[in-house]
């Protein structure tokens, strides 16, 4: 005999490809579960990972710390049938409601799943980036499963603009920032001992950046604008924190520029709030994005910011406020946006101050979630009856 679905809480499982450590989306899909619970929501992170992937234990960290809970499914490639099946057997265990994917595979196998386990699909846009001669491939798939879902969210206004321009009708389509937790964030000045675990001291201001080692990062850019500083007579260092395929060649650039004792690469960083508490400044070199959660939490961090002028950033920097703005793809102005924000630490500190609150105010994830849980309402009148239009306590929830 089957349940009454009506009486039961929904659930929503969060789905994504992951290799290694993943990025930022995944710190998005992590905290959703606990803002999800006041709802009256149950939920799970499923993440598509390569069997024996070791920095998959790290994820499996951040969940424990987030109380998120976390599925990994093994993922052998393409023609692996076996993680349809599994997640079809997932999502009938745990009686899935809403199916929310995160990239072109989980989005796909979301219109899969669906044929034996009705369910709603929803999917996040959280930028697109060309990697290798596959990845026009990837797009189209993605183009033609957003199509077919219920509805697609949009982490910045450029990729809502795409999204439209794909043939997504625009009541399916909804525009909502990334967002961060600011109360994770220690916004107090960095410590001596803060910037000695990169190797440096208090004589040098400290630039942090962050990311994959890979072209649309722009860090050849970033690297080559801190050897005109350093020639220029200001004692700047700079931290770069991630891996990549580029990771020899941005070494060998360092080397070439000697820049040893003002650049360090410093593999990836579980915490990369270690990071933002060691920095002065933070800057973002891209040459496209959506809208990167990196500025986000160097912001609530209250590090100064300069950032190029990429997809999501005109809707939270206002360049010369709650940070620098520049053109992408330009060392010259990545130069001259650092150098203005270098040379008086009253401007810098005030800056570093508004984007504290720019986040506190715009761009906390209570506020995101909010959204979110509006438009889970929105797919059916069962789902508007049984998810609470409020954060509401448990025992509350327990009396609806």
């Amino acid at each position: 005999m089957k349940s009454d679905k009506s009486k039961q809480r929904p659930f929503v499982l969060h789905t994504r490809v992951v290799t290694g450590t993943g990025g930022g989306p995944e710190k998005t899909i992590l905290n959703s579960p606990r803002f999800l619970q006041p709802y009256g929501i149950d939920s799970a992170c499923l993440f598509m990972r390569p069997p024996e992937d070791r920095g998959f234990a790290s994820l499996e960290a951040k969940a424990a710390a987030a109380d998120a809970p976390i599925i990994g499914v093994d993922d052998r490639g393409p023609l692996d049938r076996s993680v349809l099946t599994e997640c079809i057997r997932i999502c009938k265990e745990r009686n899935v409601d809403i199916w929310h994917g995160h990239d072109y595979k989980s989005n796909a196998l979301g219109l899969w799943v669906r044929r034996h386990h009705p369910m709603h699909l929803v999917t996040t846009a959280h930028g697109w980036v060309r990697f290798t001669a596959k990845t026009p491939l990837y797009y189209c798939i993605d183009r033609f499963c957003m199509k077919r879902h219920d509805r697609v969210i949009c982490v910045s206004q450029d990729l809502q603009q795409r999204c439209l321009g794909l043939g997504i009708r625009d009541d399916r389509l909804s525009l909502i920032d990334n967002a961060i937790v600011a109360e994770d964030y220690d916004p107090s000045p960095p410590t001596l001992a803060e910037r000695r675990r990169f190797g440096f001291d208090d004589q040098h201001i400290l630039l942090g950046a962050a990311g994959r080692l890979s072209e649309e990062k722009g860090f050849a850019h970033l690297i080559s604008a801190v050897y005109r500083l350093v020639r220029s007579g200001h004692p700047v260092g700079l931290l770069i924190a991630g891996e990549g395929h580029l990771k020899e060649t941005l070494e060998q650039q360092i080397r070439d520029l000697q820049l040893e004792n003002h650049v360090r690469l410093t593999g990836f960083l579980k915490d990369p709030r270690e990071l933002y508490r060691a920095i002065d400044v933070f800057v973002l070199s891209s040459l496209r994005e959506g809208l990167p959660n990196v500025v986000l939490e160097a912001m609530a961090s209250g590090r100064a910011v300069v950032t190029t002028n990429v997809n999501g950033i005109p809707r939270l920097v206002e360049s010369g406020r709650n940070g620098i703005v520049v053109n992408a793809d330009s060392v010259d102005h990545l130069f001259h946006g650092i150098r203005d924000v270098l040379e008086s630490d009253h401007e810098r500190q005030q800056i570093a101050q508004s984007g504290r609150e720019t986040v506190e105010t715009r761009f906390s994830f209570q506020r995101r979630m909010e959204h979110i849980v509006s438009i889970y309402r929105g797919l059916s009148r069962d789902l508007a009856n049984r998810i609470a239009e409020r954060p509401v306590s448990s025992h509350q929830l327990q009396t609806v």
